[in-house]
């Protein structure tokens, strides 16, 4: 890691779930193991566990999932994703993998390979123009337009896609998020993949843009 050390993530402070992974959490496999990429306050863990699904947590430091350990359905695990070591989960499929407000593009291609024929990608974080309304501005830690689309091409479907303007935690903010599945690799797939149901979250108000996928 570059000294000064990052602040903390936004999803550290938030309490509640973000309406994008409520929205597509009902795509994963039941009870299927969900991975929490930099799972912060552990806002994600909880809400798969209710939901009946075994949950990996991990992040640098895990003080925000706290009195999780000792729940058989989670596991949790202490590691710097940034320092250069060997992802800790290699080898290891999950139905889901989620992850929001972190962005570390090495992990990108390995996040993605790491869910499971049938499994579900949920993504979300901060994207480039936002440093003309808050943090973050480093380039490293925004995506570019049509990054995630990009990275998934030919290896998962897109169940959802938005890049825009919105507002996160009452703040401007310019926010790309993904939503795909792992059909490529599904026994009996076809030549197109069935239609998912796209389980609108009540209450929540469409992006300011879309492309029309989500």
């Amino acid at each position: 890691m570059e000294n000064p050390p990052p602040p903390p993530h936004p999803h550290r402070k938030a309490s509640e779930a973000s309406p994008w992974v409520r929205r597509f959490a009902p795509l994963v496999p039941l009870r299927g193991t969900v991975l929490d990429v930099a799972c912060g306050s552990g806002r994600h863990s909880r809400l798969f566990l209710e939901l009946g699904h075994g949950v990996t947590a991990i992040d640098r430091d895990t003080s925000g999932v706290a009195g999780l350990e000792d729940l058989p359905a989670a596991e949790i695990i202490e590691a710097d994703l940034e320092d250069g070591a060997p992802w800790p989960l290699a080898g290891r499929l999950f139905a889901a993998v989620v992850v929001t407000n972190y962005l570390h593009r090495p992990l990108l291609p390995i996040l993605r390979d790491t869910v499971q024929a049938g499994g579900v990608f949920i993504y979300e974080t901060f994207a480039r123009g936002n440093e003309r309304f808050r943090r973050p501005r480093n380039p490293d830690h925004l995506l570019a337009d049509g990054e995630l689309l990009e990275l998934v091409q030919g290896r998962l479907d897109v169940v959802a896609y938005e890049h825009g303007v919105t507002e996160v935690g009452g703040e401007t903010a310019v926010v790309q998020r993904l939503a795909a599945v792992n059909a490529l690799s599904a026994p009996g797939r076809g030549a197109e993949p069935e239609p998912r149901p796209l389980h609108p979250e009540p209450g929540t108000p469409p992006s300011p843009r879309s492309n029309g996928r989500g």
